[in-house]
């Protein structure tokens, strides 16, 4: 393994980790001053432990629970190659993106589940992800970014393709996209 790159690798990590908690410590802060107190997640509570095992136990951990649904009938097949692995290497790669603008990013991108199968966006400041519309709209830019890509190109008709074929095509079962809060969508890709 490359030193250089499992520090760089290291400090990435960490520099998120420190994002993360940086968010979560200024939104407790803000419900403490505003005298609401911070919710515990319900897939946290004991009571609710069984139950969250059962289902989707990412629901009330990383995001409400879904108000909306909808199945999306890809355009095309996952490719034979493509596992856990691969679906880390693409969050991977989307979050050092994320992280390494010139601002702070406005959402999280992480997948989960079995094999990495379900893809969860995650709005990090209130007042974004909060509409079914604005959900679509990120995903229409990561369309539209996807597009561009020689590995889009080579492996799907790109003027008809979206970004959910592309993770279709990476082996992606589900995606949520959620403010964090209150709103959270849930797409199936079929």
């Amino acid at each position: 393994m490359n030193m250089g790159l499992s520090l760089r690798s290291l400090v990435l990590v960490g520099a998120v980790l420190a994002g993360f908690l940086f968010v979560a410590l200024s939104a407790q802060a803000q419900d403490s001053k505003s005298g609401t107190a911070t919710a515990q997640p319900a897939a946290m509570m004991p009571e609710n432990q069984v139950e969250a095992d059962e289902g989707d136990h990412h629901e009330g951990y990383y995001y409400p629970k879904p108000g909306s649904f909808e199945h999306y009938p890809a355009r095309v097949y996952t490719l034979p190659d493509s596992d856990r692995v691969r679906r880390q290497a693409f969050v991977i790669g989307l979050t050092k993106q994320l992280v390494g603008g010139h601002y702070a990013p406005s959402y999280a991108i992480f997948a989960k589940g079995n094999g990495s199968g379900k893809l969860i966006i995650v709005a990090l400041a209130d007042g974004q992800l909060n509409t079914i519309y604005r959900a679509r709209a990120l995903l229409a830019t990561f369309t539209s970014v996807a597009r561009s890509t020689p590995f889009f190109q080579q492996n799907t008709q790109p003027d008809e393709s979206t970004f959910l074929d592309l993770l279709k095509l990476l082996g992606f079962k589900q995606v949520t996209v959620s403010d964090g809060r209150a709103f959270a969508h849930q797409i199936i890709i079929d």
